[in-house]
């Protein structure tokens, strides 16, 4: 391979930056428009979700849950990162990016919860506030074992192809959802789904690293066939709903199911269609620097996005009378229509929390005389 294709093959693509960035805020938004928090008459706070109570709403969990195109870029990711630096020193370089984060979050969190018990916050209060901020965490697990396996699966994809290695781990989900349906109730099914299910994104990740998937026809396949997926999972009576809902039986999200593999490879199919819409976007100043500030900050933007919430909530709940789309039960559109209007109160304190926390990090490295990260 010419050092001239390398190093444009290394450089950054719009085009994943623009997915990425997609991605995150999908996820965000997601999280915060199915998340409802009720202040009930002891001053605790209760989860509750809008799609127990307006299940019509479940189809717009098919744009908001964009987690496949997380690991689609990641792959990427992962591709693009090893080509710039080749070597052992590359998979710590990776870990070190996706982990330091998450355990400043753990530190933070708890020194807060802590203070919180201290302060004599109620026990119901704490344990929600407990639970989402550790709920963004499980995609670390499954994110960190397919960055580790980086260079088996290029590797794979390179002698076999994307088609035939994203078919492969997609057969793993379906025995798993096949064994679901046989097997009776309550039955432990190992979690083999949480790898195969985001492996499919990941794969297609590197495979476009490695300049496949390039072309059009090959983004209309995969569009159409997890279109032709979707259908089908659904005629053969799949919750519709591309994430938990509270007082279920089933979720597709927990563990991932064929659903969210269908959903996954149609998302990256239409981002991959969108390429011009998405470039020419890109050239704009005010786009570029929006989608540049998540892309810097994609990892703590997602790990952070649950607890700013909490913290909102719980700062508002000071005031006396339970606010509208922060406090009150989603049970109506008047609840959706108030939390939309809450996004960007969110969003603001979201965004002075990861820039802050940045610049402390940022700081740091240059007191240590060592440069900042290029994240």
């Amino acid at each position: 391979m010419s050092g001239q294709h390398t190093a444009h093959r290394s450089a950054r693509d719009p085009l994943v930056d623009g997915l990425r960035a997609f991605a995150v805020a999908g996820v965000v938004l997601g999280h915060w428009l199915v998340t409802g928090l009720v202040l009930d008459a002891e001053g605790a706070l209760d989860l509750a979700s809008p799609l127990t109570t307006m299940p019509t709403l479940a189809p717009v969990s098919w744009v908001l849950q964009t987690l496949g195109l997380f690991f689609f870029t990641a792959g990427h990711a992962s591709a693009r990162s090893a080509d710039r630096h080749p070597g052992p020193g590359w998979l710590a370089h990776r870990l070190r990016r996706l982990l330091l984060p998450a355990i400043a979050l753990l530190g933070t969190g708890s020194a807060v919860l802590l203070a919180a018990a201290v302060a004599g916050v109620p026990d119901g209060t704490l344990s929600v506030a407990l639970t989402l901020a550790i709920s963004p965490l499980w995609f670390l697990a499954p994110l960190l074992a397919l960055v580790v396996l980086s260079g088996p699966l290029r590797a794979a994809v390179r002698r076999w192809g994307a088609p035939r290695c994203a078919v492969t781990a997609a057969a793993v989900v379906a025995g798993a959802d096949l064994a679901v349906r046989l097997l009776p109730a309550g039955t432990w099914m190992p979690p083999v789904t949480v790898l195969a299910a985001w492996a499919v994104p990941y794969l297609l990740g590197l495979a476009h690293a490695d300049g496949l998937l390039s072309r059009r026809r090959d983004a209309r396949w995969l569009a159409a066939t997890g279109a032709v997926g979707l259908a089908a999972v659904l005629a053969f009576g799949y919750p519709v709903s591309a994430v938990g809902v509270p007082g279920d039986g089933r979720s597709n999200l927990d563990p991932p199911s064929l659903l969210v593999v269908a959903l996954a490879v149609t998302q990256t199919g239409l981002g991959l269609i969108a390429r011009p819409a998405l470039v020419r976007l890109l050239c704009r100043p005010l786009p570029r620097r929006v989608i540049g500030e998540i892309n810097r900050h994609a990892v703590r933007i997602y790990l952070w996005h649950q607890p700013v919430l909490v913290a909102v909530v719980v700062s508002a709940a000071h005031g006396g009378a339970p606010l509208p789309g922060l406090h009150t039960a989603p049970d109506d559109p008047t609840w959706l229509l108030a939390r939309i209007g809450w996004l960007p109160v969110l969003t603001a304190v979201l965004m002075l929390l990861v820039r802050r926390r940045d610049s402390r990090l940022t700081s740091a490295s240059v007191n240590a005389g060592r440069p900042a990260v290029d994240r």
